[in-house]
């Protein structure tokens, strides 16, 4: 189980360790709502940062019976001491078109989508860790011959060891079971993951250039955004010659579209 009292634990982490908690037949009902609002969220986000507009934003796009589930988890987060505000009372599902719903399983999609590189990375580190999880397992093994548990130091480590790993390995299967492939030879008409574009600050002419990925690729340093972030959800579908606004602390600023690759 993971250790659910650090502040830094993400919200996957904190989720599992919740489903762990739950009778098998109430972890079947739950579990495929609770793991849709961390997708929505980001896996790797801090569950201390969860903030209730984000809980009302997301929950206002689904159902009642889908946010059943929904509302022991937020009260579990700040059971743990991980907020002081009811999330829980911030859910506000409400009856939706069924348009509505279907944007949001395709908003879902897009953000599992990932990069034939970046899938490949992936399921390379998911093996990787499945080898040290068996290795892990031995040592807690060993450690666990010596019959002093009030003090066995290298117990605890292994033990420690072992639940960052399940984190890790079930973070990694929830985005691969869930991901799109994205070729490098789709067409380039509308902006999508793996595409680079080009764009111009309208004011200053400043030319931008950056590459749309999953958020588990970003690399700021090399021009690798998220579709998450706002520039990426501002330029995702849009096409080449379009104007878009990025809203930031310092204004809003106005950029065209020059070219698509």
């Amino acid at each position: 189980m993971e250790d659910t009292s650090k502040q830094d634990a993400t919200l996957l982490e904190v989720a599992n360790s919740f489903l762990l908690n739950l009778a098998p037949e109430q972890k079947e009902k739950a579990q495929a709502e609770i793991y849709n609002l961390v997708r929505w969220l980001g896996v790797s986000r801090k569950a201390s940062s969860i903030t209730p507009p984000d809980i009302a934003d997301y929950t206002e796009r689904i159902t009642p019976s889908a946010a059943e589930p929904i509302r022991p988890f937020l009260s579990y987060i700040r059971r743990k001491g991980f907020t002081k505000v009811s999330l829980a009372s911030h859910v506000r599902a409400k009856r939706t078109p069924s348009k509505t719903a279907t944007a949001i399983q395709q908003t879902s999609k897009i953000q599992s989508a990932l990069s034939r590189e970046g899938h490949a990375k992936m399921e390379a580190e998911l093996a990787a860790l499945k080898s040290e999880r068996s290795k892990a397992i031995k040592e807690i093994r060993q450690a666990a011959a010596d019959k002093d548990f009030s003090e066995n130091a290298p117990l605890e480590a292994a033990r420690e060891h072992k639940s960052h790993l399940e984190g890790r390995i079930k973070e990694l299967e929830l985005i691969l079971n869930s991901a799109t492939v994205i070729s490098e030879t789709q067409d380039t008409l509308q902006i999508k993951i793996g595409n680079t574009v080009k764009f111009r600050d309208l004011a200053s002419g400043r030319e931008l250039r950056y590459t749309l990925a999953h958020p588990k690729e970003t690399n700021p340093a090399k021009g690798i955004i998220s579709i998450a972030s706002p520039t990426g959800k501002a330029l995702l579908h849009k096409q080449k010659g379009q104007t878009i606004s990025i809203t930031a602390p310092a204004g809003t600023f106005n950029y065209l579209i020059e070219d698509i690759q």
